[in-house]
């Protein structure tokens, strides 16, 4: 199939929290408003952006990451999910060139690899025409990159814009708009980052900065600007469901899990959804998986469900597959600590407690090395583990760098256990992970 109409563009800034999760989201809903299909990704391993540019787009987000999966596996997801659609737009993660190796893995290499043209947001409060030396730089380190062209966040007034705009001129970037300062735009965070879609009146916000963009960015533009000559697209069938019965945990204590994951998990078998928190019995499953998310917001409804505990113990005693990350492992501890220290019974499979008292942020880019495995993911979270730190000793945990990391990974018959959230989107590494678990 050839689709010659589409355009894409990758949303970067020269550093975090300059405001492209907003300038994406606001894009995205401007142009679903205008009719158009949008498909949205996100670079790196992050899964809170994708759950918004989903609940924006209509459309599952997937991630765009070039250390978690291969250059081949980016480009597969990137062509297939975007067959459909009008624009795809992809959002960056850090700065535009920050990567686990200098720019390896970075935004800037996936814009490389996919021949996306850079849309970059500059954060312009306290700045004026000192943005030129910053917009050249960044349209000149690297001309492989194409700079589509500057998006201004928090810009004072008119006139502030008109400094800027005389700045990016001089220095040969194309001005497409800016975001005005607006209170309106404030979109609060927790501790991992976005509160979740729907929560604290997000999509509301989301217009707001739609709204803005549509009077203050030239959007007809950057689509123009954006277009894709020509992109050619193999046609692929997915393969009709294995045999294997999967229970996901999801509702609003677990949702943290890549799409690439689910649909590898749909050609494997027959998917089907549970709550931890409002069901009292698990599926007839031959693996259940337990994604991160947010257990400690409802640590007392979890303890409180304890026929669903006592079906999870029950589970993994009969020597069934189950995998569990992040949030999911700490549902299998004994105890959920509050940072108030108040605690919760857990499931008790694994013999540690989880605490958020003196909450310290873990991160990074996490390989997972077992007898025949070999796969990768991502690590963030505050919280520590008491008690049984150490792990198995069957499994090594590198770093990015390949140095040894301080996390552990627990076993329990067929149980595995992490705080590390899997990218398992190539199937042979989630058959990888499946074969060290008997299936």
């Amino acid at each position: 199939m050839v689709h010659n109409s589409m355009s894409s563009f990758l949303v970067a800034a020269p550093k975090s929290n300059s405001g492209k999760t907003m300038v994406t989201l606001g894009l995205m809903h401007a142009l679903v408003k205008r009719g158009f299909k949008v498909q949205p990704f996100k670079c790196g391993p992050d899964y809170i952006d994708p759950m918004h540019h989903t609940k924006i787009a209509g459309k599952s987000s997937y991630n765009l990451d070039l250390w978690m999966s291969s250059a081949e596996h980016v480009q597969d997801v990137f062509k297939k999910q975007s067959r459909d659609a009008d624009v795809a737009i992809a959002e960056g993660v850090m700065g535009l060139f920050d990567g686990a190796k200098k720019d390896e893995g970075s935004s800037a290499a996936v814009a490389r690899l996919l021949h996306m043209p850079v849309v970059l947001v500059v954060d312009a409060s306290s700045t004026a025409y000192s943005v030129a030396p910053l917009l050249y730089g960044f349209k000149n380190f690297d001309t492989r990159i194409k700079l589509a062209g500057v998006i201004f966040n928090k810009v004072a007034s008119e006139s502030h814009f008109q400094f800027l705009k005389e700045a990016s001129i001089d220095a040969g970037v194309d001005v497409l708009g800016y975001l005005p300062r607006d209170e309106r735009l404030h979109i609060e965070s927790r501790h991992l980052g976005l509160h979740l879609p729907g929560e604290n009146k997000n999509l509301k916000i989301v217009g707001v900065a739609a709204e803005l963009l549509e009077q203050k960015v030239d959007i007809d533009l950057l689509l123009s600007l954006s277009k894709r000559e020509e992109m050619t697209i193999a046609s692929t069938q997915d393969r009709a469901g294995g045999k294997l019965r999967i229970a996901m945990a999801h509702d609003e204590a677990f949702s943290f899990s890549y799409s690439a994951n689910r649909d590898v998990l749909l050609q494997l078998g027959d998917v089907k959804e549970f709550s931890p928190l409002h069901d009292n019995a698990l599926p007839e499953a031959d693996l259940v998986w337990l994604p991160g998310g947010y257990p400690e917001l409802f640590a007392q409804e979890l303890s409180e469900n304890g026929a669903m505990r006592r079906a999870i113990i029950s589970y993994i005693d009969s020597g069934k597959a189950l995998i569990a990350e992040c949030g999911g492992m700490m549902y299998l501890g004994n105890k959920l600590i509050q940072k108030n220290g108040e605690a919760f019974e857990m499931c008790g499979v694994f013999d540690f407690d989880t605490s958020f008292e003196h909450m310290k942020l873990h991160l990074g880019y996490r390989e997972l090395l077992g007898h025949s495995m070999a796969v990768r993911g991502h690590e963030f979270h505050y919280s520590r583990l008491i008690g049984k730190e150490k792990g198995s000793a069957e499994f090594q945990v590198k770093t990015a760098r390949n140095k040894t990391a301080e996390m552990a990974v627990f076993r329990e018959k067929n149980c595995w256990a992490s705080y590390m959230h899997l990218y398992l989107g190539e199937k042979e590494k989630m058959q990888q992970l499946l074969n060290e678990l008997g299936l």
